[in-house]
């Protein structure tokens, strides 16, 4: 059963994904030399769990972790069981690959180390931490599985060839004929997609966040500000917590007075988002909003920003170091949001006569990053137009 959703996967959404030629680096040669050796490892079964494992603990941090991706590691032995998992928490604190090294000392396997599968390419220059290929370098370890290469292409592919230049076996994914690991792949690639488009295109990725009545409208009934079942609002809290931004319209807050907060699920620790209020009128914050609203927002952990200039927004939301946002405004603005394009993800929970709601999800690329996020959500991929989805 697996095996034939894993088919189904790459046939229907084209995992087999390169790096544009225009992004390649010096380094590409390198693995074309390699490309012989991948084709013919086996990705076993203690390979993919370690995969699992890695990426399960770097969704723990995704919405912490900016400017910096969110990034996993698992270390195995020899025969394949999992010595230790780790994650990057926040910038300016241990990479994974570190802290995951880091911990088998601390729980004395530190000879024990064979494989390391990581997520994203070990850095290979000094930052605010030292780079990640020298600590591995310094290991016992014998081979490095990466899942995607740095999407900075002023580094992509420096990690892995400095690895094999100081002897170790080191796997690229995308490298790797087989459906398992082109599947894993891709799960990377849905894991760094903000990251990467923060890195090559100087923008933020925008999620679109809707929820519809039974009818299609977008409007709750008198008294209420939702209709969804309270899983739906615990899948959008938790996409909450998992972005940087919060972008809503001024109308928006002055109907519904939202407090935009994390609530259904743990949010991270005395973590601070932006709250962009998107407004047609050259007016500053004070004139747009009351000072009670503003005053609490700040309280609840916002940093407020007010845009008048919509086509502008995504390079706003770069300036201020956001990766992910979030879209939850009313019909009029994501009308805008559509007819500029300005959108990653469109998500859409649809009301149901009997039994939960419906969660569909559209992407304008070939990354599903709120899939991976939300993984235990079972959703619909539309092909339609999204104007039948904004009422």
């Amino acid at each position: 059963m697996l095996r034939l959703f894993i088919v189904k996967y790459a046939t229907s959404f084209g995992i087999c994904a390169r790096v544009r030629p225009e992004q390649r680096t010096d380094f590409k040669m390198q693995a074309r030399i390699h490309s012989t050796l991948f084709n013919k490892v086996e990705f076993s079964e203690k390979i993919v769990n370690g995969f699992q494992c890695a990426i399960n603990e770097a969704l723990q941090y995704v919405g912490r972790t900016a400017p910096n991706p969110p990034v996993g590691c698992a270390i195995l032995d020899e025969q394949g069981n999992l010595l230790t998992v780790a994650a990057h928490h926040q910038a300016g604190t241990l990479h994974a690959e570190a802290l995951a090294l880091q911990q088998c000392k601390d729980l004395g396997v530190w000879d024990r180390i064979s494989d390391v599968i990581v997520t994203l390419e070990p850095c290979n220059h000094t930052g605010r931490t030292p780079p990640c290929s020298e600590a591995l370098l310094q290991s016992p370890a014998k081979r490095i599985w990466i899942g995607v290469k740095d999407p900075n292409p002023y580094v992509c592919g420096a990690g892995h060839v400095r690895l094999q230049e100081g002897g170790k076996e080191v796997f690229l994914l995308e490298d790797i004929l087989s459906i398992m690991a082109q599947y894993w792949h891709q799960q990377c690639v849905d894991l760094l997609a903000p990251f990467t488009k923060f890195m090559l295109e100087h923008k933020a990725w925008i999620t679109v966040k809707q929820a519809l009545n039974v009818s299609g409208s977008m409007v709750p009934p008198k008294g209420q500000k939702t209709f969804t079942s309270s899983r739906s609002l615990t899948l959008a809290h938790q996409l909450r917590r998992g972005t940087e931004a919060i972008i809503t319209g001024v109308n928006t807050i002055k109907m519904d007075i939202p407090s935009f907060t994390v609530r259904h699920v743990p949010d991270h620790p005395e973590k601070t988002r932006l709250l962009v209020i998107c407004s047609q009128a050259k007016e500053k914050l004070e004139d747009a909003l009351s000072e009670q609203y503003i005053e609490q927002a700040k309280a609840n952990g916002f940093s407020l920003l007010l845009c008048n200039d919509l086509e502008r927004l995504p390079e706003l939301l770069y300036a201020h170091k956001v990766m992910w946002a979030m879209v939850e405004a009313g019909p009029l603005l994501l009308q805008e949001f559509r007819q500029r394009q300005l959108w990653d993800e469109w998500l859409t929970i649809r009301q149901q006569t009997q039994g939960e709601d419906d969660v569909n999800i559209i992407s304008k690329h070939t990354a599903f990053p709120t899939r991976q996020l939300l993984s235990d959500v079972q959703f619909h991929f539309e092909k339609e137009e999204l104007c039948s989805l904004v009422s």
